[in-house]
């Protein structure tokens, strides 16, 4: 068994877009003479390796604690792609891969409402990207929307340096945090065939 953490670190990869960079405020410290460390952080919910939920595009949508679990964990399928996909494309691509998708793109996958669409009708649970969004720059809304009205779990951001195209257990469940519409994970793939 080999496990491959594949969540970026929260403190080091770079905020989207105008998002916040996290910060950190030491409230207690061994070295000021305190009995014990303590920090307190603050970050974007959508910072690094993170999970949207439906409340993130739709406003009655479920919140982060609301969520299924049972779509974080499971066989997943990793598959290399260049670019963004289309309805098409997943027409073609869904039938070789397991309820769980993880596009490896090199921070380049991104999905069109299109294929969110056919995703939306496949028996798929969950999809995930390296790319800091699932969705194609110019489709954002209406693909977030696509997955969110139909309860697909949606992971982004992933670190899928050396991860080879095939099938692993997926485990990466989010934060409980109740009224927000993100949390962060951390995300790991773990291939059963090879040595530990």
């Amino acid at each position: 068994m080999k496990l491959y953490d594949i969540s970026r670190d929260i403190m080091t990869t770079q905020p989207y877009g105008s998002d916040p960079e996290p910060s950190v405020e030491a409230m207690c410290s061994i070295e000021n003479g305190d009995m014990y460390n303590m920090t307190k952080f603050t970050m974007c919910s959508h910072q690094a390796t993170h999970i949207d939920a439906p409340l993130h595009f739709d406003e009655d949508g479920f919140d982060i604690a609301g969520l299924r679990l049972a779509p974080f964990y499971g066989k997943c399928t990793v598959v290399s792609i260049d670019g963004i996909l289309t309805g098409e494309d997943m027409e073609e691509l869904l039938p070789h891969c397991r309820k769980r998708l993880i596009l490896h793109g090199n921070g380049n996958a991104y999905l069109t409402s299109s294929a969110a669409q056919v995703i939306a009708q496949s028996g798929l649970i969950l999809i995930g990207t390296d790319a800091v969004s699932i969705a194609a720059p110019f489709d954002e809304m209406r693909t977030h929307l696509e997955l969110a009205r139909a309860n697909i779990a949606v992971l982004e951001n992933l670190y899928l340096n050396g991860v080879a195209d095939g099938v692993y257990t997926l485990c990466a469940f989010p934060i409980k945090l109740s009224k927000l519409e993100a949390a962060p994970c951390r995300a790991v793939l773990v291939d059963e065939g090879k040595g530990l």
